[in-house]
């Protein structure tokens, strides 16, 4: 079997299965484990996000639609070529990966017709299901229930230590700054499973657009940044605009350093790892109860004192590698 898998959730899942040798070909995000990295690159993004601010990827995604075109390259030319047995790709966000009207499109003409398995989860269990579904077509459903079980799993330590938990904090999640956009679909399910209180956006809701007030009046006792497709360094690089906001100084998260910078490979890849950012959200959320959770250089933390009188625009250096405390 020749599997092309063009999201990185898609790939990562294979991997864990036990299938990255039958992976012919992958998108230019699929960067985990490392060995995925060595596939060939079938899909390729327009816009590199990682010399780009928000709000210039913004203006570029905007640009080439209003085009009519593709934020993504295919290589038709490799898929006629190489003409895989199984196709994973999305349909859940074009922001994020190559969508699947346009992989049906550039499947069309090849003489043998590869199956296209969309996978768009929404939940913490609607990503269980998506990997027993991967398992179950490419011929790993043993793996994949193994896989699942040893998941769910971890997520009932976690909810059963916080089964005695009396107070749930008021957390939010971002997942983009200028335009805001809120952590969507399986975020608010983890930050409730990791024991924040139940959230203005329930589990399975759009990653929706924000206005800054409607944080603000929610007040957050902790604000979680885990900018989808950016690392520590990008989000330092965006978190100013955040600053320089009306009453950002004011919000109880912001008074008590009670905000994180979270890498975003836990959270916006909808794989096994998120199971990890299950993880590093119920130590962030209750560090009394848990400790060991958070892998080195994944969290940044605000310093209250230093924030208190920095202007906006060095916000940056007001945050420092978290260092776990003992529960």
């Amino acid at each position: 079997m020749k599997i092309c898998s063009l999201l990185p959730s898609g790939t990562e899942i294979l991997f864990a299965l036990g299938l990255g040798d039958l992976i012919t070909g992958v998108s230019d995000l699929c960067d985990y484990p490392l060995e995925a990295r060595s596939k060939p690159v079938v899909s390729r993004s327009k816009i590199d996000v990682s010399v780009l601010s928000s709000n210039e990827v913004e203006e570029e995604i905007n640009r080439i639609l209003a085009a009519g075109d593709s934020p993504y390259e295919l290589d038709q030319e490799w898929l006629s070529t190489n003409p895989p047995d199984v196709v994973l790709t999305q349909d859940l966000c074009y922001f994020c990966e190559v969508d699947a009207a346009t992989v049906d499109q550039a499947v069309q003409g090849l003489p043998h017709q590869p199956r296209v398995v969309v996978l768009q989860p929404k939940t913490l269990p609607g990503i269980f299901e998506t990997i027993s579904e991967v398992g179950e077509v490419c011929g790993a459903g043993i793996a994949a229930a193994a896989l699942v079980d040893g998941l769910k799993r971890r997520v009932r330590d976690v909810e059963g230590t916080l089964d005695s938990v009396g107070y749930r904090p008021r957390v939010f999640s971002l997942e983009g700054i200028d335009p805001i956009v809120i952590g969507g679909h399986w975020i608010p399910d983890l930050l409730e499973r990791a024991g924040g209180a139940r959230g203005p956006y329930p589990p399975g809701s759009p990653a929706l657009r924000l206005d800054w007030k409607e944080i603000r009046d929610y007040a957050p006792e902790k604000l979680y940044i885990d900018l989808c497709s950016s690392d520590l360094a990008r989000g330092l690089r965006e978190v100013p605009w955040l600053a320089a906001q009306d009453g950002w100084l004011d919000m109880p998260a912001v008074q008590s350093g009670e905000v994180y910078l979270i890498d975003h490979v836990y959270f916006s890849c909808p794989g096994p790892r998120v199971i990890n950012g299950l993880e590093i959200l119920a130590q962030l959320t209750h560090p009394h109860l848990f400790s060991g959770m958070i892998p080195t250089n994944t969290v940044m933390k605000l310093d209250p004192f230093k924030a208190k009188d920095c202007p906006p625009g060095e916000i940056a250096r007001c945050f420092r590698p978290f260092t776990s405390l003992p529960a």
